[in-house]
């Protein structure tokens, strides 16, 4: 349904039709009808290219779209998978009452990257590229990533609780996702691909720093974090860099996916309206990122830590905390500086969207 098959014939001659055919098809043999087009579905149309026909006919697909294609598309990114789209991403923030080590696998591993995932493997498999730029049916997933990427930045800033400011952090970078590949190109689908990956490195880091500082010293908002830089510099110094690399500041990841989202939205003619987009949300991630930073690092702390659980000693924390967001905080920042290295993520998502594209 929703797909209406012509062949127009070239030269008006019985042409056999490939073995197994539902509808046998017979083309007219009248001499001088130019004008010539027998309509078939879809099986018969594969079968004359299966029998090497497609260089004696002209087939053309064309597309009847009406209302249950834009609702197809609507049920399979909000009913099949949590992407974490406005209006269907209360759960995401909610979710970060969990423990931390839980809500970094939420909100950078598992559950929110199946989702956005879903999106990806339903606009490329299910409707594909070609079905989707024709008719313009996914436009709308364009405009909903894009909202959420800056509502759900502008409601980050009122966050006082510092998990609360990531998962609605999260709400808008995965949204990223959809909208590269929401863009329908090559490039654009690199960007969101490679953003899979690069946003899960950041959050993880994020997640797990907003960790240490729960459990080293019972800190759990940002109003707390006067002076936490100079009590637990290498925890801090992991946050700034993923925190960095949310902005967008190179050489850390997040400038990587930003700049081929930006240059997908040039390739496909959409830069009047994404690159705006993509300024403001880098904008506002230094808004509610860079406080924080000054917070921790020139601010003077106060008297007493809200609950401090681990005192000071020869490391800021208990190593079995302070390494993961070292570690993870060293891979943002080398997969930004070695993008263009062998087997890095960039090179894997180019890698997809050229098969996918066909280049």
């Amino acid at each position: 349904p929703g797909f209406a098959y012509r062949v127009a014939p070239v030269h008006h001659d019985r042409l056999p039709v490939a073995a197994g055919a539902e509808h046998p098809l017979e083309l007219d043999e009248r001499r001088g009808r130019d004008d010539l087009q027998v309509g078939l579905d879809r099986r018969a149309a594969e079968n004359i290219v299966a029998a090497g026909l497609a260089d004696r006919c002209e087939i053309q697909v064309s597309y009847a779209i009406g209302v249950a294609e834009p609702t197809s598309i609507s049920v399979h990114t909000f009913g099949t998978g949590k992407a974490a789209l406005m209006p269907f991403h209360r759960w995401l923030p909610a979710a970060m009452v969990a423990p931390t080590p839980v809500s970094a696998l939420l909100h950078a591993v598992a559950v929110v990257k199946a989702g956005v995932f879903t999106v990806l493997k339903v606009v490329v498999y299910v409707f594909g590229i070609d079905l989707l730029a024709r008719t313009g049916i996914s436009v709308w997933l364009m405009y909903v990533a894009g909202a959420t990427v800056l509502i759900a930045s502008l409601v980050a800033l009122t966050k006082d609780n510092l998990k609360a400011r990531l998962a609605y952090s999260t709400v808008s970078q995965v949204s990223y996702i959809a909208l590269g590949t929401a863009i329908l190109g090559p490039v654009g689908t690199i960007g969101g691909i490679v953003h899979l990956v690069h946003q899960g490195i950041m959050k993880i880091t994020l997640f797990f720093s907003a960790g240490n500082y729960a459990e080293t010293l019972g800190i759990h908002k940002v109003s707390e974090m006067n002076g936490v830089g100079r009590r637990m510099p290498a925890t801090t110094l992991a946050f700034s860099v993923a925190a960095l690399g949310m902005i967008g500041v190179p050489p850390v990841v997040g400038f990587i996916s930003k700049w081929y989202l930006g240059l997908g939205a040039v390739e496909a003619g959409m830069a009047a309206w994404v690159m705006p987009v993509l300024l403001a949300s880098s904008a506002l991630n230094a808004a509610y990122f860079l406080p924080v930073l000054y917070r921790a690092w020139f601010r003077d702390a106060g008297p007493a830590w809200p609950a401090e659980h681990i005192p000071a000693a020869r490391f800021e924390t208990a190593g079995a905390l302070l390494w993961p967001p070292v570690v993870t905080a060293t891979l943002a920042l080398a997969a930004g500086l070695f993008a263009a290295a062998p087997y890095s993520p960039l090179e894997w998502a180019s890698l997809i969207a050229q098969r996918e594209y066909g280049l």
